[in-house]
């Protein structure tokens, strides 16, 4: 009872510090879970477009549609996916690239359509961080699926291939071989997964995943919803276009600016020493580099990208060098430049997991501050200052026992639709669920303790760009 009494408090708690730092949520947390997916899926007001914006997202609605057609949909398809989105403008950027079956991402994605199918939609966008590894936990992460209960060795790969190995990792030969861990773990419900899944050998994890859901689909949610996954590779090739084009802002701004760049690495490290701390750190310097399946920090010293364990110069921080490792996937967009060119460029609004309703407002901040440094896109910083809504917690909304299993099953996926009607019903503070992926996060906790002794305040400078 004490341990119940504990948890209950430390979610009223989590719940109290997102109010506090997002005051429009509070009238949500006793209100239906249908009302809160229908307010973030909303399409943003409008505010002003500089033709930074403009000229950013027009490349993010090329690469849509040619993400689209790569995945195999039609030409229709595609088209009416770049029109919803450019009347939407709203992103589910919280799962990582897991198999569908993978509550984690399945219930993002169900609470996803929730929104989506209050307001009518036919299509549905959503980004997947694919920079992850294959295990993040023991037994958990995208290369194991627990399934009926069991541990399931998607990929049958051995410990050794999985500790450290990107889903990016490549090239190889990857193909869903679903072992289970432990011996007479075989059963019906496994053998029709397997029965569902491509057959085909991958060069890369990611490349069966995103396979793997393309099929999964319709099987777990449905035709009524076109749904387009994209993941860093994709928008490796968004970077990639912006550098491409010698007027865009990415290649005059972050790239040829001698001063903006190492402006956006001194502010986040002014950050990390802030009260503001612990939550958006130079992990790596816009890239990471990808070697022999692994993912590697960078820094940039003297207009170069350099090794961060070896002092080795990777590639020259200039358009063509960059492109040509773009290309070849061995450098890959990191998060900070995943969401200026996906969110804060085009002014798409991003829904994430525990940890991006913090640290995403925060990038804004940096960005802004090392464009007024030096005196920089007013319209730009303008425009960010003015943002309906640029985020909310939009990923891990829903807790819930049910299996996903019941809806594979159910060939016609009637379920999908009672599940979406029933869960609808609940209100926010209760679909939730215990909130373990907060009320188990030390970060979490410590902001609620700077919070309450006001160390840190909604009123700061550093969350100026959290809402309008």
């Amino acid at each position: 009872m004490d341990e119940l009494a504990t948890d209950a408090d430390a979610k009223r708690a989590i719940f109290g510090s997102l109010a506090a730092l997002y005051p429009w949520t509070r009238p949500f947390q006793s209100r239906p879970v249908r009302d809160y997916a229908f307010r973030l899926f909303e399409t943003p007001a409008a505010g002003p477009m500089p033709e930074i914006r403009l000229r950013s997202f027009a490349k993010l609605l090329d690469l849509i549609r040619k993400a689209a057609r790569r995945n195999g949909l039609s030409g229709d398809t595609a088209a009416e996916i770049c029109r919803d989105f450019e009347k939407r403008r709203v992103l589910q950027t919280g799962p990582h690239l897991f198999l569908l079956m993978e509550p984690e991402a399945y219930y993002t994605h169900l609470f996803s359509l929730l929104g989506l199918s209050a307001h009518g939609c036919s299509t549905y966008v959503s980004y997947a961080v694919s920079t992850v590894s294959l295990v993040e936990k023991p037994r958990k992460g995208p290369g194991w699926l627990t399934f009926d209960g069991k541990p399931i060795n998607v990929f049958g790969l051995s410990r050794s291939r999985m500790i450290g190995y990107s889903l990016l990792a490549g090239p190889g030969s990857y193909r869903f071989e679903m072992v289970p861990a432990k011996p007479n773990a075989e059963g019906d419900a496994l053998a029709l997964l397997r029965s569902l899944l491509p057959k085909s050998q991958f060069e890369r994890p990611a490349h069966a995943i995103k396979a793997a859901n393309l099929s999964l689909w319709p099987k777990l949610f449905g035709s009524r919803i076109a749904f387009l996954q994209m993941d860093d590779e994709d928008i490796a090739d968004l970077v990639a276009d912006h550098l491409s084009d010698e007027d865009s802002w990415l290649r005059k701004g972050l790239i040829e600016d001698p001063k903006l760049a190492s402006n956006i690495l001194a502010e986040i490290d002014r950050l990390a020493a802030s009260p503001w701390s612990g939550w958006l750190a130079r992990g790596t310097d816009f890239f990471w580099l990808y070697e022999n399946g692994k993912r590697l920090p960078l820094r940039l010293r003297g207009g170069e990208l350099v090794h961060l364990a070896t002092g080795m110069k990777v590639a020259r921080f200039a358009a063509p060098d960059i492109l040509e490792r773009l290309a070849n996937r061995s450098l890959i967009p990191n998060l900070f430049l995943v969401f200026l060119v996906l969110s804060i460029l085009p002014g798409v609004r991003a829904l994430g997991g525990s940890h991006q309703p913090i640290y995403y407002p925060l990038m804004r901040y940096i960005l802004c501050r090392a464009l007024t440094a030096s005196n920089a896109d007013p319209d730009l910083r303008h425009a960010l200052a003015t943002d309906d809504l640029p985020a909310a917690w939009g990923h891990r909304v829903i807790e819930c026992e049910d299996d996903p299993l019941v809806c594979l099953r159910d060939t016609t996926c009637k379920e999908t639709s009672h599940i979406i009607e029933r869960i609808g019903d609940v209100s926010l503070m209760n679909v939730c669920g215990s909130m373990r992926s907060f009320v188990s996060d030390p970060s979490w906790l410590e902001l609620h303790r700077r919070l309450q002794d006001q160390t840190i305040a909604p009123t700061d400078a550093e969350w100026r760009f959290a809402a309008s």
